[in-house]
């Protein structure tokens, strides 16, 4: 799950880390409250959608950059205009954009110093928290990754230990800043960890953190992602979710239990087990096929798991054909057979279906689906589906 920045920095002052005032806004009057409120100073407006890149990004009315600073109130109100409802394009969001529903409008940083880039991470590899940080940040981090990976500075944190206070003066005077500097940067690189484990993150990520001329250390923008295993444990974060950033066909999946997730190909995919829905859709590329999502079902799946999992799959007017790949383990073959018969009679398909089973009582599954009556492809293994379901997609 992932949070907007005005949400992330509202989550970040509740551990002390130090960041600009402000607030968000999704009309024009509460635009040019909040900037009234702020005061003589010079103001940021910045739009709110879950992407990156919003300072080089364009809107389809042609104004260009999600990232404005302006010197009043009319100015915000004018801006948050050609900004409010919307469609910013960045490189991130892909040529379709997002829709702008909200802008923040908070103080303008007198920046000293700026590009710092600092994140809290899971490595997987080592199963615990690694702080990853460049002086070479800014929206061009990936690139510094890329170009000079020896910019970049690791270090690894000890899960029971936590961040401890040499760690993170170090980390300071590593990203070069001065001894007047190192107690705010090393309070705030604390309050970024104490952050990310209280809230079970998987990301905390600030970019760019700077320094001000007054001297103060500040995270200027900060992006969330959580472990959405965990969200259970924190209603607070979940109440933060935003439906309207995240694609429909997995706000759908997710009501009902679901683990879905849109691609772009043709080839939809109905699968128990994520293992076995990533093996799927590898072989469907295999044979030169594009899998139209992932979709584990799981595996004790019920029979309105499966029709609504259905559903969602034909709702997608790019799939041109369905294969439903199924162990049967925990759920046996012919019980599985049946629900597949039972949701594809519901919602009436209209593309070809391959289906391959295997396991428990697999013979009785696949004789239930010969005597459907229904205008299945059955599938003897795996490399057969996939070789089918592709010709299938191709009219073949």
């Amino acid at each position: 799950m992932n949070i907007h920045e005005y949400q992330a920095k509202e989550l970040l002052q509740k551990f002390d880390v130090a960041t600009t005032r402000g607030r968000v806004a999704t009309t024009l009057d509460e635009a040019e409250q909040i900037a009234r409120e702020l005061g003589d100073i010079d103001i940021v407006v910045k739009a709110q959608i879950h992407a990156g890149g919003r300072g080089k990004g364009n809107f389809n009315n042609k104004f260009k950059g999600g990232v404005h600073v302006r010197k009043t109130p009319d100015e915000v109100r004018d801006v948050a205009a050609k900004m409010l409802g919307q469609i910013l394009v960045t490189h991130q969001t892909g040529p379709a954009g997002r829709l702008v529903n909200k802008v923040l409008v908070a103080e303008s940083a007198d920046i000293a110093r700026g590009e710092t880039y600092f994140a809290v991470l899971l490595d997987r590899a080592t199963a615990a928290p690694v702080i990853v940080a460049s002086t070479e940040g800014g929206v061009e981090i990936e690139a510094v990754a890329a170009k000079s990976p020896e910019k970049i500075i690791r270090e690894p944190i000890d899960p029971l230990a936590g961040l401890q206070p040499y760690q993170a003066r170090k980390l300071a005077s590593q990203l070069g800043f001065e001894s007047s500097q190192l107690k705010n940067a090393s309070k705030l690189f604390d309050g970024l960890y104490r952050t990310f484990i209280a809230y079970d993150c998987s990301m905390v990520e600030v970019n760019p953190l700077v320094v001000t001329n007054k001297g103060e250390v500040l995270a200027l923008d900060a992006k969330f992602n959580f472990d959405d295993n965990a969200l259970y444990r924190h209603p607070e974060i979940a109440a933060m979710r935003d439906i309207a950033e995240e694609d429909p066909r997995e706000v759908e999946a997710s009501k009902h239990g679901l683990n879905y997730i849109g691609l772009n190909g043709n080839i939809a995919c109905l699968v128990n087990g994520a293992g076995l829905a990533m093996a799927t859709m590898d072989i469907i590329k295999f044979y030169g096929g594009e899998p139209a999502n992932f979709l584990d079902v799981g595996g004790g799946a019920t029979e309105e798991q499966v029709t609504e999992a259905f559903e969602i799959l034909i709702a997608d007017k790019k799939v041109k054909a369905i294969l439903v790949n199924i162990f049967g383990g925990i759920m046996k073959c012919d019980v599985i057979a049946q629900g597949i018969i039972d949701a594809a009679k519901t919602v009436k398909l209209s593309v070809p279906l391959v289906v391959r089973l295997e396991g428990t009582n697999v013979e009785q599954g696949k004789q239930l689906l010969k005597e459907s009556g229904l205008a299945l492809i059955a599938a003897d293994d795996l490399a057969d589906a996939a070789q089918r379901v592709v010709k299938a997609a191709k009219g073949k």
